[in-house]
């Protein structure tokens, strides 16, 4: 009996997956591979650990449906794939985009004597196959996104009838309770949830008080659903749609770029900016970390990370602003965070989102823009509604008092048991000095060094 060995890692559906399509025709049976590795489920934070014990507990089961289970296994993967692929005729999986993904996946090949057959299941279009008029890669995310609109599908295997094996290894891992319902159907759900509201996407995306976002992120970074299938749903006319279409590609530009630039994982992409005077203040890092930084929009996004595992996009971006441009630190500080806490921490997406924060990466915004967290939150959640869900200490302020509450007069904060100092921290920094240090420091690294 032919016999294929499927290795599933951020793919965890059998749905629009080229990786599964091709092995189940290609074989008469399939073994269904989960490899526990350890550098990555160490250094994963507990809610994404949850979320994928969960997600695999539900692949497994749509496996047993068809006669099969999901086989886990715990070590790395340059050995265990090779031992597992014992009698199988090919391997077969789903690339990545990431130094360590691209590294593994070169020495796991390299022990299969080259068995191996890798295929595009995580993106539109695969990393390194949109590019410039002159072959290069895009670091400019508009005329990328004409690129990737306009370039053809590759098209993908139709999926076959092979068997699947029944042996389930060590079994899938303990996990918590997950914070998003796991699995491929309650991704396909939320998708068509979704679809209910797109047509009012531009207008409510930006708003953390409101259900306008779609809430996909997770399952695309665990590939509970497939770009592919949200891009043909999504697709169609009207402002909504096209903003959301905009924002896969988004998640595929900041792909692209980490795949033709890896050390961007840790350095500037921009490289004037490797030289900002970082502060190392252990103390303001663990306020904003842990949401007293005084400024009620910023806590509400930290908090809001702490217990969903998520935060809205518009928070999310006004409280990693305030960490660089407020309390000057460095944004790896705050990447690593993010990546602990996020269900959805996705690396490529991560670093790409702040560097552009920050300034230093492709495309990214000026450094002179620097977030107001007042003002955000007042035009973003101008009742305040937001924050006062994820602070509920202050929330008997009235808004607009409530974005500011140092500003509010003694008998508003006295009615609504506020004690600055006591109940609520005062700001950390004042935005206006803040903002303009922040400045200065950009300033300077760009200015020449003396020989």
């Amino acid at each position: 009996m032919s016999r294929g060995l499927v290795w599933f890692r951020a793919d965890l559906r059998l749905g629009d997956n080229p990786a599964w399509a091709a092995a189940t025709s290609d074989h008469e049976e399939v073994v269904a591979l989960f490899v526990v590795d350890p550098v990555l489920w160490e250094g994963s934070g507990s809610h994404r650990r949850d979320q994928l014990a969960a997600h695999l507990g539900a692949l497994d089961r749509s496996l047993q449906r068809r006669g099969g289970r999901l086989r886990v296994r715990r070590g790395d993967p340059a050995r265990v794939i090779p031992a597992e692929a014992e009698g199988a005729a090919r391997v077969y999986w789903n690339g990545d985009a990431t130094p360590y993904s691209l590294r593994r996946d070169a020495a796991v090949l390299n022990a299969l004597g080259f068995r191996g057959e890798e295929h595009p299941g995580r993106y539109v279009h695969p990393p390194g196959s949109v590019l410039t008029g002159e072959g290069a890669p895009f670091r400019v995310f508009t005329p990328f996104f004409r690129a990737w609109q306009s370039r053809p599908w590759d098209p993908w295997p139709e999926p076959g009838t092979a068997a699947v094996a029944a042996d389930p290894g060590e079994g899938v891992p303990a996990g918590g309770r997950p914070l998003v319902e796991p699995g491929e159907e309650a991704a396909a759900q939320r998708l068509e949830d979704f679809l209910e509201r797109v047509d009012g996407y531009s207008e409510e995306r930006d708003r953390p008080d409101r259900a306008g976002t779609s809430r996909l992120s997770a399952d695309l970074k665990f590939g509970t659903i497939g770009p592919r299938t949200v891009a043909l749903r999504v697709d169609g006319p009207g402002e909504g749609r096209r903003a959301f279409i905009r924002q896969l590609a988004w998640r595929e530009f900041y792909a692209h770029l980490l795949a033709a630039f890896p050390e961007t994982r840790r350095r500037a992409m921009r490289p004037e900016y490797e030289g900002v005077a970082w502060r190392r203040d252990d103390d303001a890092f663990a306020a904003w970390a842990e949401g007293r930084t005084g400024y009620p929009f910023v806590d509400a996004a930290m908090r809001q990370l702490r217990a969903e595992g998520w935060v809205h996009n518009r928070p999310r971006m006004v409280a990693a602003s305030f960490l660089v441009k407020d309390l000057l630190i460095d944004w790896r500080r705050g990447e690593r965070h993010f990546l602990r806490w996020l269900v959805d921490g996705d690396v490529a997406q991560n670093v790409g989102n702040w560097q552009w924060v920050a300034g230093t990466g492709a495309d990214a915004a000026p450094y002179f823009r620097v977030f107001n967290p007042v003002t955000q939150g007042l035009r973003f959640d101008p009742d305040g509604a937001y924050v006062r869900r994820w602070v509920p200490e202050l929330a008997g302020l009235p808004a607009p008092a409530i974005h500011a509450p140092w500003e509010a007069p003694p008998a508003v904060l006295d009615a609504a048991g506020v004690v600055l100092g006591t109940t609520y921290p005062p700001p950390l920094v004042d935005h206006a000095e803040a903002r303009a240090a922040a400045l200065e420091a950009y300033e300077a690294a760009k200015r020449p060094r003396p020989a």
